[in-house]
């Protein structure tokens, strides 16, 4: 185990054997960090923190420490991040609260620039990218493949659908369906995120018909609930329209219009 001496980990935290902790850098008795993972210098671990395999920590991330919630009384909530994530310089995540379900998460593979603040009980899917000064409120909900440019805020409760994504400064209000593009103060739709999608192997067809759902969402004057409903119809013979049907199921602050 690489620990720079002037490191304090304390003899409570399980530590792989190849783990790597920078100069400087403080973990506490309830953390937990698995094989391949490199904590850089100046970084403070603390709280009942679970963190996975092969993530990159870079130096003055804060990792764990209490909630910013004056309703949080010292329960031992948990912070838990998976494998194969780089997280940049100052980024801040919090553990949950009990009035949630108790647990800040954050998938694999994703890619946290500089500045990030993830609040208590939010939830972060994979593959996603937050890019320089992103924040999100508490009780956040983001899905895989999720982009969220520079300075995007993103109000508490709010969730934001699979493969969407924001512009730099926008400011995220109410929830945002999958696939689709925002921004602004406040984020209001402007498209799919159609070049995103044939990226990630979505061939014509496929985007053809989140473009229909789209439309159906915003551009042909029907309600929410007749929107839905043509999309939940659509989604009957075209499978890539299922993160439509999960977010509609979870869906209650209403959508960006």
């Amino acid at each position: 185990m690489a620990i720079h001496p002037t490191a304090i980990v304390d003899t409570k935290a399980r530590l792989a054997p190849d783990v790597e902790v920078g100069a400087y850098s403080i973990i506490g008795p309830d953390v937990e960090i698995d094989s391949g993972s490199w904590i850089g210098p100046h970084v403070v671990i603390e709280g009942h923190t679970r963190i996975g395999k092969n993530n990159r920590i870079f130096q003055f991330c804060s990792l764990g420490a209490v909630p910013q919630d004056k309703k949080y009384a010292g329960e031992p909530t948990r912070l838990e991040i998976g494998d194969n994530n780089t997280i940049r310089e100052f980024c801040t995540f919090s553990i949950g609260t009990a009035q949630d379900v108790g647990v800040t998460r954050m998938g694999n593979d994703n890619w946290i620039m500089a500045y990030v603040h993830i609040a208590h009980d939010c939830q972060v899917g994979d593959h996603t990218i937050m890019a320089n000064n992103a924040t999100l409120a508490g009780h956040v909900r983001v899905g895989d493949w999720v982009i969220l440019g520079g300075f995007t805020s993103v109000h508490q409760f709010v969730i934001i659908g699979e493969h969407a994504m924001t512009a730099f400064a926008s400011a995220v209000a109410q929830d945002i369906p999958p696939f689709v593009m925002a921004h602004g103060n406040r984020a209001v739709p402007t498209g799919i995120n159609a070049e995103g999608l044939k990226r990630r192997g979505f061939d014509a067809a496929a985007i053809r018909s989140i473009r229909t759902a789209y439309k159906a969402l915003y551009r042909q004057g029907l309600s929410y609930d007749d929107a839905k409903a043509a999309i939940r119809e659509q989604a009957a013979s075209s499978v890539e329209l299922e993160p439509f049907l999960r977010f509609f199921d979870r869906s209650e602050r209403g959508i960006i219009r």
